[in-house]
């Protein structure tokens, strides 16, 4: 099934039902356009969290129930909400001192009758933008505070699915898989599990068993006992001690080795396991949560990982989806990670600019969650403003923004700005293939071709870095 289109929702407050039936078919598809007889009734829907833009009749009949004083009720209220709404006001008086007085009272904008509708549009689009954006960043702030699984970003359809999974498994003691690419926060996962377990009190011991020698990682997970060997001058407690009660993280879990395998086999069976250097079994209590960026069922039927093992761990496997696969999610971190490294940096930047925002989410992100965090910090750093925009982006990463904001000029030099914008950001994200650009942009190739020549972009554009990129630190 296709993705529903995402639709602008416009509200009309017009003492004529006509202009608001007029307007819905003049706009067409992609738009959603309700309506009120009343200013009054105007600000009674503003609260209701389903408009992304009012369009209001300044030229009010005389004898209407709608005042002037509450014209102006109704901006106030349009910009006091959480996320403002935009207000266009349409009049049919031209003269300078009324555009001042529109624009003083806090319209967004405001149109001389007869109206451009194409003008129009591009408004209505821009402002559903910029009130988007608005919306997800306040979630975010609310996600960043407080979350129901312990701090965890994300509202994507993906992670739903996993917050359904780690709320049904934080309650039992049963062994957690979880399977994800590098960076995708299986840690963080993890974590939030033990948060919301009845173990939560005690420890939490992470462990990764990559690029350790064997002898070290037995000396880790099991301790040691004095004169075990040379240099081990005292006992030593291992993290499965330490954890006595509490939960083992360990990562990367088809690292160990098949020997190194048998011995946490064990370990998970008989609950019980001897320091080196000892014959005296030691019983503990832990949950073991599990991680691994690879295939085991391949590594199981290559000998390389012991089945009966991943039977063991794999009782309740949940599935990190890849930062990719999440992109509505990206502007809810970015907002975390910018506030978390202002903080830690002293930095006055508060949020992005649409153009900024637009590279991230066109980006493949092969590093996930821990290669954005990276890219905010670095950004913010490089920041001289208040808002992280595309300059302070690595130079991977600025040839997929797609500028958002309007250029100052004519209504025809701003629609060929954005019309260059993405003709560039399309050819650039399918390095200069220009079959592949157009099936993004939806129109033919010969339709493309035409496009290139009225905007003078030159045939050889520099091509994007490959997607997979990213920062060098």
């Amino acid at each position: 099934m296709a993705p529903k289109p995402d639709l602008k929702r416009l509200l009309i407050v017009d003492p004529n039902e006509r202009f608001s039936l007029m307007m819905k078919s003049i706009l067409g598809q992609g738009y959603v356009v309700g309506y009120v007889p009343t200013i009054g009734q105007g600000i009674a829907r503003l609260g209701q969290g389903d408009i992304d833009l009012v369009l209001l009749t300044w030229d009010w009949p005389r004898h209407s129930a709608s005042t002037a004083e509450e014209r102006e009720e109704l901006l106030k209220a349009a910009s006091g909400l959480s996320v403002p709404i935009p207000v266009v006001a349409l009049t049919a008086d031209g003269r300078r001192e009324t555009a001042m007085e529109i624009i003083k009272q806090g319209a967004y904008d405001f149109f001389v009758q007869p109206l451009d509708v194409l003008e129009l549009k591009l408004v209505i689009d821009h402002a559903h933008r910029m009130v988007g954006l608005a919306r997800d960043l306040n979630e975010a702030r609310g996600l960043a505070s407080l979350s129901h699984l312990g701090g965890l970003i994300g509202n994507s359809k993906p992670m739903q699915r996993v917050y359904d999974l780690v709320s049904k498994v934080a309650g039992v003691s049963t062994t957690v898989l979880l399977r994800g690419e590098s960076g995708a926060g299986k840690e963080v996962i993890a974590r939030t599990i033990h948060r919301l377990s009845p173990r939560s009190s005690k420890s939490f011991m992470a462990f990764s068993p990559s690029a350790l020698p064997e002898t070290l990682i037995e000396d880790e997970l099991f301790g040691h006992e004095k004169g075990a060997f040379t240099g081990a001058l005292q006992s030593r407690r291992g993290r499965f001690e330490e954890a006595q009660g509490g939960t083992v993280f360990m990562d990367e879990i088809g690292d160990l080795s098949l020997p190194m395998q048998a011995k946490l086999l064990r370990v998970l069976q008989e609950r019980c396991f001897e320091r080196l250097g000892s014959s005296m079994p030691l019983q503990v209590d832990i949950r073991l949560i599990c991680a691994t960026n690879r295939d085991l069922e391949k590594m199981v039927q290559e000998g390389a990982f012991r089945q009966d093992l991943y039977f063991r761990i794999s009782v309740f496997r949940i599935d990190l989806p890849p930062l990719r696969e999440r992109r509505d999610d990206i502007p809810l971190l970015a907002e975390y990670f910018i506030r978390q490294f202002a903080e830690i940096h002293q930095k006055t930047v508060r949020g992005f600019t649409p153009g900024f925002i637009s590279a991230l989410v066109r980006h493949e992100w092969p590093g996930n969650v821990r290669e954005l965090q990276n890219v905010i910090e670095r950004s913010l750093i490089l920041c001289e403003g208040t808002q992280l925009a595309t300059q302070d982006l690595p130079p991977e990463f600025k040839n997929l923004a797609v500028s958002t904001e309007v250029p100052s000029g004519s209504f025809h030099e701003a629609l060929k700005y954005f019309k260059r914008e993405m003709v560039l950001g399309a050819l650039r994200a399918h390095s200069g293939n220009r079959l592949k650009a157009a099936q993004e942009l939806r129109i033919s190739r010969s339709y493309l071709h035409r496009l290139l020549k009225q905007l003078n972009i030159p045939d050889e554009e520099p091509a994007a870095q490959p997607a997979g990129a990213t920062a060098k630190n």
